[in-house]
């Protein structure tokens, strides 16, 4: 069996050939150069082929090709909702794989579930059956695994965490993303940094004008590591897992933070609970996802 695992991105498309280990055994990129639409899954398709054509294989062979998508993978139609590749609102993504490569059996997965799998198969949380991935760049998003299982809901559309309500009353400037995320992700940051500094600033900047001790980033971060805390102990006194690990692109330069965002969280958890809990930064920063999908393509053929 051909274990493939595709990893979309907002800027590129990494795939990779994978033995039943998950380790890789060749990589192929190519960037998607603001590209949409049908034009982004025929990039999925031809990075297949140049998999397939690397290590020496027919494409009628049989394979097993697992996809991480950034945004929500529809299980029951195949569709796929990508906010940030154009034209993908309602995408059929796996009818075109499946039109392209007939002998395969294809699984698409959302980014923060990929996410989840890689650390669990080759990263931090490597052999955990109870882990949760919260990932912190643009968004946020989190990989929730309980009991050996990914949790994906009635809609596939757990995970949405920059969604948690952490600061009442509710205030207007939440409507599109949602209270957490509106502080504590890039985004949220830079949005928060607009308040206060004249010029416009990145989140980026933010967390250097902590460092040289500007008190309005001091402010910022800190409401920030409060809250990735408090989500964090939410997701520990529901889920009891045996690991929570943060990753994406604030950590990052918020890796730092790691020990006193448990702290944070120990003042909110089930204290029986946070003290079986582990905190940690991702083993793969970027290729959590890759890996992920490559440990969705061996999954496929064990189901």
């Amino acid at each position: 069996m051909i274990y493939i695992g595709i990893d979309l991105g907002g800027t590129k498309i990494s795939g990779a050939l994978f033995n039943t280990n998950n380790s890789i055994l060749l990589r192929e990129t190519l960037l998607l150069e603001g590209k949409g639409g049908e034009e982004v899954g025929k990039l999925i398709c031809k990075v297949c082929e140049e998999i397939l054509k690397k290590g020496g294989f027919d494409e009628s062979d049989d394979k097993c090709i697992g996809v991480c998508v950034p945004g929500i993978s529809y299980s029951k139609n195949g569709r796929v909702w990508c906010p940030n590749i154009p034209g993908w609102e309602n995408y059929p993504l796996k009818k075109e794989l499946e039109n392209r490569f007939p002998n395969s059996n294809i699984t698409i997965e959302s980014d923060r579930t990929a996410y989840i799998l890689g650390e669990v198969s080759l990263g931090v949380a490597k052999g955990c059956d109870n882990a949760i991935f919260i990932a912190v760049g643009t968004g946020i998003g989190a990989g929730i695994l309980i009991d050996g299982r990914v949790l994906h809901g009635a809609s596939d559309i757990v995970g949405a965490t920059g969604w948690m309500a952490l600061k009442p009353p509710y205030n207007k400037e939440w409507d599109t993303c949602g209270c957490f995320e509106s502080h504590a992700s890039g985004t949220g940051i830079a949005m928060q940094a607009g308040k206060v500094y004249p010029e416009k600033v990145t989140s980026r900047d933010v967390f250097e004008a902590y460092d040289k001790g500007d008190p309005r980033a001091i402010a910022i971060i800190d409401e920030a590591i409060e809250m990735w805390g408090m989500a964090a102990a939410n997701f520990v006194s529901l889920f009891n897992p045996q690991m929570v690990i943060f990753g994406g692109g604030l950590f990052g330069p918020a890796s730092k933070f790691i020990d006193r965002i448990y702290n944070e969280a120990r003042k909110w958890a089930q204290p029986i609970a946070i003290n079986q809990c582990k905190f940690e930064v991702t083993q793969l920063p970027n290729d959590a996802g890759l890996y992920g999908a490559g440990a969705i393509a061996i999954k496929n053929e064990q189901e």
